[in-house]
């Protein structure tokens, strides 16, 4: 069941320690703000020219005949019917949109979003081996990690059917054929699991933990969100078989309502509550400014995850968040993500020869002349989720008894702080393997924080983590969040342009489809493939592009942590490991 927050009560809420005079933060939209339709859907079925549309249905009650029969009297044909929510996709004439929303059954009504992988392609040469081979090969034995994603495909590290390996494999998405044509699946795979097999230097964090593949993206890396909830059904359904303790979503699209009615946040918390870690990516379009969460990373329950740039040094004085990684609070319910950051920047991993990849930058696989099919560069908040996916999966590998709650809040508490920063881009901190593993608190509860104006005060605030997570001395703000400075941040908080109405809430400037969702701007080489544009100054450091005030964005994330740290070989498989 969706999280539902309380924005207007102010009881148990941390205040930050200055006047916001220029932010109005407007309250959450409630589905029945816009009826049962959502904003997007009744604006395709609107549209000149519109035939049917596709959409996801809610409704009331768990769909059975009855259901069924009320779609296709109102000319629907049925897609996908779902377990984890109360559910099914359908193609519906525009014209019958309106009519179906009356019925009483229907919950909510919104359409079967556009997915895409969150990556974005570098190269020249990266940070390579997180850990060693020798020492740690039993890391995350025991658990398995499903990847929704774009398929999996053989690589001397990983192999299909091997055991303990890659132990299932599904397509989701109607081809049945489980090979990853697109090679995003298989890159986060290697992260989380590569054995290092081919070249002892590259190995993923949690060597020993299987993968679970379940195809929902196509061969150019697109899906819908049906497809990736008939996925999440999947591994609900199979969690037991496959011993499924971890899932990795590096994927999103565009938010479009609130959270409690989104059937993609709906489905992941649904798996959330089976006992499943979900980690997901922020998304790329950090650039766009403040406000550019993906669903389904914009669920105060999952483990939302940014990328850090480490600039492949040891020294984490130089360590940025990168330009394109999304940054917080999310639209509409306004949830303060990301809520950790973990390398993502010109990450190696496991290549697929021949994929689309490949085949448009066979520049990014590495150039040693010996290993080139093999390993392939990329880099995005995809890749940073998967480094959370495998620090998860060698937490329940030295203890098997947490619960996702407790990984979150064991993750975000061990994170690396930052002295100053920016906490809707940096979120808790850097990933920190070793450290989360030997946290030892526990919660049933761990929601991301909303944020919140005190209409009393007019100051800018966020939900008291001590009260909303049950333990005022283990999970108190100034432990998850470094400390007072980085929540009273005059300059940070009181900038006109980054707080204005007109620039982080606007649906014109921050969710215009033709500066952020276009294929010219979010998918053309020279954005997604130019180290001109990734790596210059000019773009990294600029006011006017990575952010409206640049000492937040430059001087403010320097001195974090690239925190993967290699775990103990000793580390045994059922025993928590104290202090």
């Amino acid at each position: 069941m969706a999280t539902r927050l309380n924005f207007k009560k102010l009881m148990h809420r941390t205040v930050l320690g200055i006047a916001i005079l220029l932010l109005v933060l407007p309250a959450a939209a409630a589905p029945g703000n816009h009826g049962k339709i959502s904003d997007v859907a009744r604006e395709q079925a609107a549209a000149p020219g519109a035939d049917k549309i596709d959409v996801i249905v809610t409704f009331k009650e768990r769909p059975g005949r009855a259901q069924r029969d009320l779609v296709r009297n109102n000319g629907a044909r049925i897609g996908k019917e779902f377990k984890a929510i109360k559910g099914m996709s359908l193609s519906i004439p525009a014209k019958a949109l309106e009519a179906l929303a009356r019925n009483p059954q229907i919950e909510y009504i919104t359409i079967d979003a556009p997915i895409m992988g969150n990556m974005n392609v570098a190269r020249s040469v990266v940070r390579t081996a997180v850990t060693s081979p020798n020492s740690s090969s039993r890391v995350g034995s025991g658990v398995t990690v499903a990847v929704l994603d774009s398929g999996f495909s053989n690589h001397y590290d990983l192999y299909k059917d091997y055991p303990n390996e890659v132990i299932a494999h599904v397509d989701m998405t109607g081809g049945n054929d489980s090979n990853d044509y697109y090679g995003h699946g298989t890159h986060i795979a290697g992260i989380i699991a590569g054995r290092g097999f081919t070249t002892s230097s590259i190995v993923g964090v949690a060597p020993g933990a299987a993968i679970a593949s379940v195809k929902v993206l196509d061969s150019n890396g697109a899906g819908s969100a049906s497809t990736v909830i008939a996925g999440i059904d999947w591994v609900i359904e199979h969690k037991d078989t496959y011993g499924i303790r971890v899932a990795n979503l590096s994927l999103g699209h565009k938010i479009y309502e609130s959270a409690s009615v989104d059937p993609l946040v709906q489905a992941v918390e649904a798996l959330w509550n089976a006992g499943v870690v979900v980690v997901v990516s922020a998304g790329n379009e950090g650039a766009e400014g403040y406000g550019t969460i993906t669903s389904p990373g914009n669920s105060p329950r999952v483990i939302t995850v940014g990328a850090l740039t480490d600039w492949n040094t040891v020294d984490t004085s130089d360590d940025t968040v990168a330009t394109y990684s999304s940054k917080g609070p999310t639209p509409i319910d306004h949830i303060a993500k990301p809520d950790m950051l973990a390398p993502g920047n010109r990450i190696i991993s496991l290549a697929v020869e021949g994929s689309t990849l490949e085949t448009a930058k066979p520049e990014s696989k590495i150039g040693d002349g010996v290993w080139d099919d093999y390993y392939f560069e990329m880099s995005g908040t995809s890749m940073a989720a998967g480094f959370v996916s495998s620090a998860a999966a060698a937490m329940l590998y030295v203890n098997p008894s947490l619960n996702p709650d407790t990984v979150k809040a064991r993750l975000m508490k061990s994170a690396r702080k930052v002295d100053v920063g920016d906490p809707f881009s940096t979120g808790a901190g850097v990933l920190r393997v070793y450290e989360a593993i030997f946290e030892t608190g526990e919660t049933t509860y761990a929601p991301s924080p909303a944020v919140f104006r005190d209409e009393t005060t007019g100051m800018l605030g966020v939900e008291n983590l001590a009260v909303l997570w049950s333990d005022a001395v283990l999970w108190s703000d100034a432990v998850l969040w470094s400390d007072a400075v980085l929540w009273s941040d005059a300059v940070l908080w009181s900038d006109a342009v980054l707080w204005s109405d007109a620039v982080l809430w606007s649906d014109a400037v921050l969710w215009s489809d033709a500066v952020l969702w276009s294929d010219a701007v979010l998918w053309s080489d020279v954005v997604l493939w130019s180290d001109a544009v990734l790596w210059s100054d000019a773009v990294l450091w600029a006011d006017s592009v990575g952010s409206t005030n640049a000492e937040a964005s430059a001087e403010a994330v320097m001195n974090t942590n690239d925190g993967i740290d290699e775990p103990d070989p000793d580390l045994g498989t059922t025993t928590e490991v104290s202090r």
